[in-house]
């Protein structure tokens, strides 16, 4: 994997499981960190992580459902830095494991603005930065479910279709400049999230998110030029998506 070293990355869920790790090693291998989280103390403490590993970070307490706090956020990189190079679109909320029909409105919404609004207002804000990079990476968190289309999941299920089909769009539009722009599935991992949806689950039969983390991060590194695909961690490899003729 080509050195981070020096490279500007915005990660958002930051404050824990998959985006903390992919945080904290973004840093290790010498990248600074924009860090997003509505959580302050989870913040702070991937921050003392990463200052133990002799890496830096800008933390960014935000609310996702802040849409006009997110266009700010570009304008603040811009400001500071002039460019990013990496981002990793890793916030996300399950909502309810339920019948489609069953699903409040307002929780249906509120996992469409996490996961699919925000997600789409974050590429609008920072694209022309990651297009200033001589080697932008961008990489959205998707889930098996959002192929598998298994019963009771339908919010998270659908929001995740959505994002993916997004940064396949976003690939396409964006595949004559430097900019690769990928989705990656994690898989079953031990997460808050995976908790609230298999309450019964052991956690220590499942993947520790620092495993993703270790996975995903070099899929952000100057030589990985893959687009347009889907990286399963699973199976250590992109997929190509099937194209209609």
């Amino acid at each position: 994997m080509a050195s981070l070293q020096g490279r500007i990355a915005l990660v958002t869920g930051a404050s824990r499981g998959i985006g903390y790790f992919t945080a904290l090693e973004l840093a290790r291998q010498g990248a600074h960190v924009i860090a997003v989280a509505r959580t302050t103390g989870g913040l702070e403490e991937l921050d003392d992580a990463i200052q133990a590993e002799g890496g830096s970070a800008t933390l960014v307490p935000l609310d996702l459902t802040d849409m006009p706090a997110i266009d700010q956020l570009g304008g603040a990189i811009n400001e500071r830095w002039g460019k990013l190079d990496i981002l990793v679109a890793n916030a996300a909320m399950l909502g309810v494991i339920s019948p489609v029909g069953h699903i409040e409105a307002k929780v249906f919404e509120k996992v469409m603005a996490v996961n699919v609004t925000a997600t789409w207002r974050l590429i609008r804000s920072v694209e022309p930065l990651l297009i200033k990079s001589d080697a932008g990476r961008a990489v959205i968190l998707s889930s098996g479910v959002a192929h598998s289309a298994r019963a009771f999941w339908g919010a998270y299920a659908a929001s995740k279709a959505a994002v993916e089909t997004l940064a396949r769009v976003w690939a396409a539009e964006v595949n004559k400049t430097a900019l690769k722009v990928n989705s990656i599935d994690p898989g079953a991992t031990r997460t808050a999230m995976r908790a609230q949806a298999m309450p019964g689950e052991n956690p220590e039969t499942v993947k520790h998110p620092s495993e993703v983390a270790t996975r995903l991060v070099p899929l952000l590194s100057p030589d990985c030029t893959e687009t347009g695909k889907l990286f399963r961690i699973a199976d250590n490899r992109f997929f190509d998506y099937q194209l209609p003729e």
